[in-house]
């Protein structure tokens, strides 16, 4: 069993993003993982300070921002997990505020725990109006993970029987 952590980035809890998590969850589950997913929505996520105070508390904190907002569930569970899913519509051509907020507050984990610590192994699921060849700069972002040294496992990008097999393959 592996612990997937699912980030949600979307605006609309029941929309399009939503039926591709959804599919996704069917296959993993089907699988036997135990899945946790935040809907970032919802969650009161300040940005990214760069105030460099994650560097400055003790290595290896549990809590490694010092700003204290719900990102310390997220950590929490991050820390757990095996597999992060980066779940997000299109905006604007790129991922939502809502997903950016929260990945650039993993810089904390990074620079409080050191860079390996922060390397996961990662889904992209990616909803759109256009068809996904159209919106390349999500992918583009997304693909930056592996330039750090994390694993993708796959992408659906607008596509529920992808993601259901992304899902039981893991």
């Amino acid at each position: 069993m592996r612990k997937i952590l699912i980030l949600n980035g979307a605006g609309k809890k029941n929309g399009n993003t939503a039926a591709l998590i959804k599919s996704f969850r069917e296959g993993a589950e089907s699988s036997g993982h135990e899945i946790k997913e935040f809907f970032l929505q919802n969650m009161n996520i300040h940005g990214c300070m760069d105030c460099q105070g994650c560097a400055r508390k003790p290595s290896g904190d549990p809590q490694p921002c010092v700003q204290k907002d719900d990102m310390q569930q997220v950590y929490e569970a991050f820390a757990e997990c095996d597999v992060v899913v980066f779940a997000t519509p299109v905006y604007w051509f790129t991922v939502s505020g809502q997903l950016k907020l929260a990945v650039d507050r993993l810089y904390a984990v990074q620079r409080n725990h050191g860079f390996d610590a922060c390397k996961k192994e990662t889904v992209f699921l990616m909803t759109s109006g256009a068809p996904a060849e159209m919106n390349p700069q999500p992918v583009t972002w997304y693909n930056t993970f592996e330039q750090m040294g994390w694993k993708s496992l796959g992408m659906a990008l607008n596509d529920m029987e992808e993601a259901r097999r992304i899902g039981s393959s893991i």
